[in-house]
């Protein structure tokens, strides 16, 4: 396990000599430490970058070439798959076998924009036809810059591959700040990079935490661009230290996503897509879908199927065989969430099934969680909490379970169930989100869009929409006639005739 900074192709300690406990959560064991950066690591890591950047070792290669290299990212990540997932377990609670199917995903990503790359190459002289044939005009795609992004606990590397591979794709540079809770796999990004020919100071890795680490990279000159994932509060100071330079901006935010299921759902069905929903990753998912509109004719009924669903589901290290709900990142995020469960409570939710797993001696357990009767106006229907639970309430038209369901200030991603294909296409046009999914919860694929409206966010990442993030246009004009004066008085004569 990696435990310095990866600064311009080399593993250093932090000037300060700080160190981070990682600790387990399935035990609360300090298992590792990792070097926590401040302001003079951070200012050296964007150097490096600009330098590589400046220099065009990454950026003034074709996006073949760039491709070759990311192929071989992605190669390296499939061949360590085992020995990631584990650490991403280890590090962050989630079962092993999501743990590697997040470590697949972020090989593929690697490998889209890989290809996206490629493409690149052909669009790099796309011509323009304007209205005075005198002049040729052509459209160029540069790299915006140096990059300084910020990633959160819940999907490490993943996450990182979200912004790494699109922002190497398209001939930026970077310096990376992974959640200090969650840094290992993220660690190991660096060296799989390096052993797959990524020039040095193109992919600069730093851990620390938000004030001392996160705060001077946003606020550093010599960043051009900001791309971050996490809570609305910490985007919003992002925000405003990009407001200062007037910096490129890219941000996902949080979620309170719905899910409507109309009376002629199939209850099987819907049940299964609520568990997946909420209770995948623990809960701590920014598109969890976390409040559960439900038709009134069949409301009861569900409730109890899914009571009956939660209640089978194995808690445990992330480690173990069998394991479907493993430990939440951190006590701090086990203490807020059974106090919102406590707050939910005490407003007056009926508290179906849930709360702390007290079977378990240590680490940071909590059991899915079941409110139903949950009121529109309370805070755990409008607040997110980020871990296994969710909020159900009934409604008696269509008209009322669109209110509901946009009556947030988030619109990350909406679902909504119907055998009837009209009224899934109607409702899922008029639900204010940028993600909605018929019938389902929660497929994510690279190919595709990702980002909310409202709070939730600016900005799309994945698909073509991730790799323009980091992509700046450019106009070129040429003037290809032999009188410039003579052109310049018909342009006064046409203004005075």
């Amino acid at each position: 396990m990696k435990s310095e900074l990866f600064i311009n192709g080399a593993w250093v300690a932090a000037q300060s000599g700080g160190m981070i406990d990682v600790i387990d959560p399935a035990s609360e064991q300090v298992v590792h430490q990792i070097a926590s950066a401040e302001a003079a690591d951070i200012d050296a890591a964007v150097k490096a970058a600009k330098s590589a950047f400046d220099a065009g070792t990454w950026s003034g290669m074709t996006g073949a070439e760039r491709a070759k290299v990311l192929r071989n990212i992605a190669t390296n990540i499939e061949a360590r798959t085992e020995e990631l997932a584990r650490l991403e377990v280890l590090d962050n609670g989630k079962p092993l076998p999501e743990a590697r199917w997040d470590i697949e995903d972020a090989a593929a990503c690697f490998n889209f924009y890989a290809g996206l790359a490629e493409e690149l190459d052909a669009e790099d002289a796309q011509n323009i036809t304007v209205s005075d044939d005198r002049f040729t005009t052509r459209v160029v795609k540069e790299p915006v810059g140096v990059v300084g992004a910020i990633i959160p606990w819940n999907f490490p590397l993943l996450m990182a591959a979200w912004k790494v591979a699109p922002a190497l794709a398209a001939g930026c540079t970077m310096v990376l700040k992974p959640s200090e809770v969650t840094a290992l796999t993220a660690l190991e990004l660096g060296d799989i990079a390096q052993k797959a020919g990524l020039p040095d100071g193109v992919l600069n890795i730093v851990t620390g935490f938000g004030p001392s680490a996160g705060q001077p990279l946003t606020e550093h000159p010599d960043i051009d661009k900001l791309a971050f994932t996490g809570s609305v509060t910490t985007g919003s100071r992002i925000m405003q230290s990009a407001a200062k330079d007037i910096k490129n901006l890219s941000l996902e935010l949080g979620g309170k996503s719905p899910f409507v299921v109309f009376g002629d759902s199939d209850i099987e069905q819907a049940v299964e897509w609520i568990m997946f929903g909420i209770f995948w990753n623990q809960g701590e998912v920014c598109s969890a879908t976390s409040r559960v509109l439900v038709e009134d004719t069949i409301y009861e009924k569900l409730v109890a199927r899914l009571e009956l669903e939660a209640r089978k589901i194995t808690i445990g290290d992330g480690m173990d065989e069998g394991v479907l709900l493993g430990p939440l990142v951190n006590k701090s995020q086990y203490d807020k969430v059974l106090g919102l469960i406590a707050t939910g409570v005490e407003e007056g939710a009926r508290l179906v099934c849930g709360g702390a797993h007290t079977d378990i001696c240590k680490g940071y357990f909590v059991a899915p969680t079941i409110f139903a009767d949950v009121d529109e106006n309370s805070v755990i229907w409008q607040e997110e909490i980020f871990g296994p639970v969710v909020c159900l309430k009934s409604f008696s038209s269509e008209s009322e379970a669109v209110r509901l369901a946009n009556d947030s200030e988030f619109g990350l991603a909406a679902a909504v169930m119907s055998k009837d294909d009209a009224r899934c296409e109607r409702v899922a046009r008029a639900l204010r989100a940028g993600i909605v999914w018929i019938n389902c919860s929660q497929p994510t694929f690279v190919e595709a869009p990702w980002g909310g409206y409202k709070k939730s966010g600016i900005g799309r990442e994945l698909g073509q929409w991730g790799l323009n993030n980091y992509l700046e246009t450019k106009q070129i004009t040429r003037f290809d006639d032999n009188s410039p004066w003579g052109w310049y008085l018909k342009q006064a004569d046409n203004q005075t005739g």
